[in-house]
Parts: structure tokens; C-alpha cells; sequence
């Protein structure tokens, strides 16, 4: 997830994707998210298996800015927000 501005690039893992959204949407967590509003989806994973979803999470997460917005930019040239397409 990212802001408007699309200086924050947030990594996370969830079971429930639509719900972790419309979290980050209303801004209803206090925290990071609502701190910097991360409420545009860029980029996401389906992964079933949670132990190598949480390992694909570690991964993204140590990768410079730069690799990061190669993989959004390699699905997501545009940077659309996706969960308007998914939901």
C-alpha cells in the first residue's frame, strides 16, 4: 500500500485482504497506516500457504525502494489503486 503521494511503500501479510483494505481505507487503525495514509493498493500476492507468505513479507521488506517500485511498476505501471478492480 501507498499514500497519494506515494512516498510510503507499505509491505504487510493478511488472510483477509478485503477486510486489511477497507482498514486502511477508513483509516481505522491508529498507527503507521493512518500516520502516513496508506490507503491506495499497488501491488499484491496471493499466496496460500502462510508460512511462505510471511517469508515473501521478510523478503519485500529488505528490498531498496528502488527494486520495490520495479516489481509495483513491472504489474502497475500506472499506479492504480487495484482494490477497485478487485472488489
Amino acid at each position: 500500500m501507498t499514500n497519494k503521494i506515494y512516498w510510503v511503500l507499505y509491505v504487510w501479510v493478511t488472510s483477509d485482504l478485503q477486510k486489511r483494505i477497507s482498514q486502511h481505507k477508513s483509516l481505522e487503525v491508529d498507527g503507521f497506516t493512518k500516520k502516513y495514509k496508506l490507503i491506495k493498493l499497488v501491488y499484491f500476492e496471493e499466496i496460500w500457504d502462510i508460512e511462505t507468505a510471511i517469508n515473501r513479507e521478510k523478503q519485500l521488506k529488505w528490498l531498496l525502494r528502488s527494486k520495490k517500485i520495479q516489481l509495483i511498476e513491472s504489474i502497475n505501471p500506472t499506479w492504480d489503486d487495484l482494490s477497485e478492480r478487485i472488489f
